[in-house]
């Protein structure tokens, strides 16, 4: 946190979706050490729980007196009505939200076109787009009325260049891309920001869930090769959030050193 200025996150709001695990729980562990407050949102409540544990030591640990207050809400955003309830389940002193990231995404199987389950389309659009619009929509409300805020959506290189094996996955993360760059333009006469941020290959729990819980055959994607951890896209989130108010990064697009694109690396690098 000391190679730039976090100082503009003190005391501010981040809500933050997918907060359980992986770039999520990293991210919020940053945020509170920016001197922060988070909203944690997820479907997994224990998981939440220990989250915003980890979240209130790193703000003791970092010595900040702004900010620490940490609410946990478990929430499936593919859930329309638990979306539009959220502010009842919400302190009144955290509804006036700063900088909302939507993180919750997955991705399931690997099947080509004519043998996807129609379940695994249904659950991936309806997190991955359908619950990042509707979070999008009922925040952007809010900032439009206070003239200030910032959304922060988690793409992927899936958004960028569609892939075998990939279909349904890359074809929301195409329309994560759209959306945001959309909404972008339809807020330019305002001072509300809109960031994309698009990892690579980053290792978490994302090819576990993909090959539904097999671990050795998500440990092969990783094999002989560096990928992202969680901690790295969680300092650029940060970072983007930290800009001056007049700086708006709109895309950032973050390899692995030796992956060019979603399906060109260089496996050789690691012994």
């Amino acid at each position: 946190m000391s190679v730039f200025n976090a100082s503009r996150l003190k005391g501010k709001t981040v809500l933050l979706t997918g907060a359980s695990g992986g770039i999520g729980a990293a991210t919020a562990i940053l945020f509170a050490k920016a001197g922060s407050n988070i909203i944690l949102l997820a479907r997994r409540e224990e998981a939440l729980a220990k989250v915003a544990a980890q979240c209130k030591a790193a703000h003791q640990e970092a010595g900040v007196k702004e900010g620490g207050k940490f609410h946990t809400v478990q929430l499936d955003v593919s859930d329309k009505q638990q979306v539009n309830n959220l502010w009842s389940k919400v302190p009144a002193d955290l509804r006036d939200v700063d900088i909302l990231v939507n993180n919750a995404g997955f991705v399931l199987g690997v099947e080509h076109v004519g043998d996807i389950a129609e379940t695994d389309i249904e659950s991936m659009f309806g997190t991955n787009v359908f619950g990042l619009i509707t979070m999008t929509q009922l925040v952007v409300k809010d900032f439009k009325k206070r003239q200030s805020g910032h959304v922060i959506n988690i793409g992927s290189i899936a958004g960028k260049e569609p892939y075998a094996g990939g279909s349904i996955y890359t074809a929301t993360k195409h329309a994560v891309h759209a959306f945001t760059a959309s909404m972008m333009r339809e807020l330019v006469n305002t001072p509300i920001r809109t960031t994309e941020i698009q990892p690579g290959m980053v290792e978490t729990e994302f090819s576990i869930v993909r090959y539904r819980g097999d671990e050795s055959a998500a440990k092969k994607v990783y094999e002989g090769f560096d990928p992202l951890t969680a901690e790295d896209i969680a300092e650029e989130i940060v970072w983007t959030a930290s800009r001056p108010p007049h700086v708006n990064i709109a895309e950032l697009y973050v390899l692995p050193v030796n992956q060019a694109t979603a399906i060109v690396k260089y496996t050789g690098a690691k012994k």
